[in-house]
Formats: C-alpha cells, structure tokens, sequence
C-alpha cells in the first residue's frame, strides 16, 4: 500500500489527493490551520483519507508533496522527510512571498532553496507549472495517444523515478529537465508555464479548457526557456 503525504491541501494539494485516491493510493492531508480545518475535504475523498498535522503527513508518506507558498519553506517540518522522495510544487511570485533575495538574483531556484531547508530530503521539482483545473481532467492512461507529460527536475536519480512512478499512477507521463538547478526552465514566465496544457492561441492559460500536452510539446517547451 502506498501513501501520498501533503503538506499544503489547497488548490494543487487538493486536486492530488483527489487524482491519488482516485488512483487507488491513501492520502494524508494537512495545512497550516489544523487537520479539522480538512474535515469536508476528507469527507468527499473517503475512507483513504485523513487529516493530520504537517509533521504526521511528513512521516506519513512514501511521497509527500510540499505546496505551500515559498516564504513558508522555513516552516516545513524537517526531521520527518529525512531520506524521503519530496515533490514541490512551490513557484516564487514575490508580490506574494516578498524579497528572496537569492531568488531575486537568480542564485539558485524554489525547489533549490527548500532543497537547502531540508537537508537529507531529496527534492523533486513537479506539478509546478500546470493549473490546478487542468491537472485535475488531463490524466490518462498509460500508453493514451493523449496522454500528457509533466517536468520534472532534481538530483537524485532514484527520487526522480520514484517521482515519475507516482506520476505514472496519477496519470501523466514525466519529462526530465535534469538535475534541480534546472527547474527554472518551468517557472512562471516560460514558455512550460501553464501554455503547454491550454489552447496555444490564448495567453491566458487559465481561462480556457485544458488541451493535452506530450512529452515532445514539454520538451520543447523547456528548449526554449532563456534566463
């Protein structure tokens, strides 16, 4: 059996756990405001959900997605995800987090600076760059002719085919960006933000139905972030 641990159950937290218990995986849900806060969303998942604290969905999980906004880094519980698979969906938007300045600077990345936070964790970069509407209708099964892929980024080799099984039971295909100081190439204002899984003539992502994208079209995508 395996658990999908989260820490931050918004929109992005919420459509996982949904797609997982979907998927035939339990999930633990938390955020920052206490587990009885989550008693409806538990409520509609069913029996392979529950509620828990931070740290309890830390232990929790054979994966655990961090999806919170990047200024609370600092409050992710550390001891709990030594050694395990962590999957942030953080993207840095500093009218929201407020100066980071390494960040400002371009000195390393979002998933770079909560690999720093959690040392002994091993960070995977994923679910970043797709509107949470979109993420919750795309998947597929595997071998769909329209089946869509997700970046991926991070620096441990078995993390990131942990993260791409996870991935695959979800319902996407994954693309390896390579190591995590290469995540950029799908933060907001890239060509892999959101465009890739939304009709292409609309630039605002999140106003239309979502439209399948392949391993091929994020490739490409990621080709062509510039700094």
């Amino acid at each position: 059996m395996t658990t999908l641990g989260l820490i931050g159950s918004g929109n992005i937290g919420g459509t996982l756990a949904r797609l997982a218990v979907d998927a035939g995986i339990d999930v633990v849900l938390s955020n920052s405001r206490g587990p009885e806060t989550l008693a409806d969303l538990v409520a509609e998942l069913g029996p392979r959900a529950r509620a828990a604290t931070p740290a309890e969905a830390a232990e929790a999980g054979d994966w655990v997605v961090v999806t919170v906004p990047v200024k609370a880094y600092p409050l992710i519980p550390r001891e709990p995800l030594a050694g395990k698979v962590v999957l942030d969906s953080g993207n840095y938007y500093p009218q929201r987090d407020g100066d980071i300045p390494e960040l400002a600077a371009k000195e390393t990345t979002d998933s770079g600076l909560l690999q720093a936070h959690l040392e002994g964790a091993r960070v995977v970069k994923v679910f970043n760059n797709i509107f949470f509407k979109h993420l919750a209708v795309l998947p597929r099964p595997a071998g769909a002719a329209d089946r869509s892929a997700l970046a991926i980024a991070g620096d441990d080799a078995d993390a990131k085919a942990s993260a791409t099984h996870l991935l695959d039971l979800l319902g996407f295909d994954a693309v390896d960006a390579g190591p995590l100081s290469e995540g950029w190439r799908y933060q907001p204002g890239t060509p892999a933000y959101g465009l890739p899984y939304a009709d292409k003539s609309v630039a605002d992502f999140m106003s239309v139905p979502p439209s399948p994208a392949s391993a091929a079209d994020i490739e490409a995508a990621l080709a062509a972030a510039e700094l």
